[in-house]
């Protein structure tokens, strides 16, 4: 079994998702007591908040370049960056050391072609939503990407921020994103990309008439793959 190295915390609350589901993952497949083989550095989450809301990406990515030098150092042969939003900055961390990322766009994009989907909708931060380095990564894999409208996308990135990343599960807060998911299904879309590892907390699928592609559970189970791989 190979060691996943693990850049969390951004935030915790989706962070210990990905530990429950790896562990589980490596479970399933071995059986008895196996469980994975993890380094997790996990950051703080709030000076990073500030940098993306600050549009200081550059310095973002150092310190996640720090952090995945230090699991490299720990003995991890791989790497995931436990988050949608952080993977802007995906080529300053690979250059920083020398172990493979796991993108966690290319595993969903992965998913989805696999289902036959290639139109689908995505929700996320703000930075997720309207920036090109998630949405282009899809879109070179030929899925059709949809967005929602800029009040949606303005609400999907406060309840992120204000709510889901503090750990508050709020039911109006659903059915405001079953609002929109609705009305992205009316537009066309086939699908559902929850481009925010928090989202995965609030929405299950039986909330949703589109199915849902919870990129935490999604990313999780490639890097049990990766791990378990010869």
């Amino acid at each position: 079994m190979k060691t996943i190295g693990m850049i969390g915390g951004m935030s915790w609350e989706s962070t210990q998702s990905y530990y429950r589901l790896i562990n589980q993952g490596v479970k399933a497949r071995l059986g008895g007591l196996h469980s994975a083989r993890i380094c997790l550095y996990s950051v703080d989450f709030a000076p990073i908040a500030q940098l993306q809301a600050e549009e200081r990406w550059e310095e973002a990515g150092a310190m996640l370049a720090d952090a995945a030098r230090a699991v490299e150092s720990a003995g991890a042969q791989g790497l995931l960056i436990a988050t949608n939003t952080m993977h802007k900055v995906a080529d300053q961390v690979c250059a920083a050391v020398s172990i493979p990322l796991l993108h966690i766009a290319d595993a969903t994009a992965d998913r989805l072609l696999t289902d036959g989907v290639d139109k689908v909708a995505l929700l996320g931060t703000r930075f997720t939503m309207e920036q090109a380095f998630y949405r282009q990564r899809l879109e070179q894999q030929g899925i059709n990407v949809i967005i929602p409208n800029e009040r949606q996308r303005d609400e999907v990135h406060r309840i992120i921020y204000d709510e889901l990343c503090q750990g508050r599960i709020e039911t109006p807060s659903r059915e405001r994103y079953q609002q929109i998911i609705a009305e992205l299904g009316f537009n066309g879309a086939e699908a559902v990309i929850l481009g925010c590892t928090e989202i995965g907390l609030l929405l299950e699928p039986h909330h949703s008439a589109l199915p849902l592609y919870d990129t935490a559970a999604i990313h999780a189970e490639a890097a049990v793959a990766w791990a378990l791989s010869p």
